[in-house]
């Protein structure tokens, strides 16, 4: 029996809400299920205003949009993420400034943050990698001294929290993903959360296309028209419909994987410590997400010969992101090797094994009982 890394899988009324999309005559954006799924999320974790977007990296580049990120400006971005994080701001013209990452977490390194900063900054973007929380009163200390936006990149980590908090509620701003492989998905899709209410208005007209479409059907305005830059940021209903069916099996969801995440960590803890494996850190003011299980091998050759042995098993575990100071953009930024070290070595080391809602927990009990005959 093949066990996919991935295997996403309906979790209540995801069919019936396709259904219902398809019969209501209404298929495109900010309908019936858009609102429904703006409000539950705002209700649910506070926040002014909740965007549905087609994906996390239209979120992101909606954040750079509004904060008007122009040539010449810098964004510091932790070195150990996926690309779109970087991409929303190069696309605005704006110079990447990386950051290497904490060795436990493997989220920006707070310590690191002060250094990077110059008169240009004009945003600061930590990532909450694997669902765990970076450290975020240190970095709003750093930013409110400096008088400088935070914008949290939350793809991993919707209803984690920090300290009690939510995270993705710290920041201005803050970008959701529900591509298939996060713990809520439509397939393809995204949020845009907006902390700062000054913001909303303009948010609105940017995901329509410039125009102040939204408050024309609300009859703020007798007439729509075109008022600033935008792009089409809208999913469809039908994707809006799957998602919110998904959120509202929010606890099933997340409980399930957090059975999955202890059950790995559970049975791998004294079989890592043996093989000189890192098991994933967890502050204790932290309550992750649960949006993955990884672990950090001793090199590269033995990373690549535990993927190797788990494939000739029919079991499929992946890496991660490579270093972005290093890939072929990075090095036309003046990347070099030695830049970053943790991230480097990170990269070189880290797997990620089956986690899904999908994977039952017989297929987890063979993916541990592999994992527990092999050696590095």
């Amino acid at each position: 029996m093949k066990i996919p890394f991935n295997n996403p899988v309906p979790v209540g009324k995801e069919e019936e809400n396709i259904k219902i999309a398809l019969q209501s005559g209404h298929l495109s954006g900010d309908g019936p299920f858009t609102k429904k799924a703006h409000a539950l999320l705002e209700g649910s974790l506070g926040v002014p205003k909740t965007l549905l977007t087609t994906s996390c990296t239209h979120a992101l580049e909606m954040m750079a949009i509004l904060l008007n990120i122009q040539e010449g400006d810098e964004v510091i971005i932790p070195d150990f993420t996926f690309v779109s994080t970087v991409n929303a701001f190069v696309l605005r013209g704006a110079r990447p400034v990386f950051v290497d990452v904490r060795p436990d977490t493997l989220n920006l390194d707070e310590s690191k943050l002060e250094e990077a900063i110059t008169p240009k900054t004009k945003a600061i973007v930590p990532v909450h990698y694997a669902g765990v929380g970076c450290e975020m009163d240190t970095i709003m200390d750093i930013a409110q001294h400096h008088q400088i936006p935070v914008l949290e990149d939350n793809a991993h980590a919707l209803f984690g929290k920090y300290k009690g908090k939510y995270l993705g509620t710290f920041g201005s701003m803050a970008a959701q993903s529900f591509h298939e492989t996060k713990n809520f998905s439509c397939g393809e899709g995204g949020a845009l959360l907006i902390n700062d209410p000054e913001l909303v208005e303009r948010a609105e007209i940017i995901r329509e296309k410039g125009t102040n479409r939204s408050r024309f059907f609300r009859g703020q305005v007798d007439k729509y028209t075109w008022v600033d830059i935008g792009s089409s940021y809208l999913p469809s209903d039908i994707l809006a419909g799957v998602l919110l069916a998904q959120l509202e099996e929010r606890e099933k969801i997340r409980s399930y994987r957090k059975i999955l995440w202890n059950t790995y960590h559970l049975a791998l803890k004294d079989w890592a410590e043996k093989q000189n494996i890192q098991l994933p850190t967890v502050p204790e003011h932290t309550e992750q997400a649960y949006h993955m299980f990884y672990m950090l091998l001793p090199d590269l050759a033995s990373r690549q010969k535990f993927i190797t042995f788990l494939r000739e098993g029919d079991i499929h575990s992946v890496f991660h992101y490579l270093p972005l100071h290093l890939s072929d953009m990075g090095i036309r930024l003046g990347g070099k090797v030695g830049d970053f070290p943790v991230t480097e070595s990170v990269s070189d080391r880290l797997v990620r094994l089956p986690f899904s809602y999908g994977l039952s927990s017989s297929e987890q009990e063979q993916v541990i009982d592999a994992i527990l005959k092999f050696k590095v």
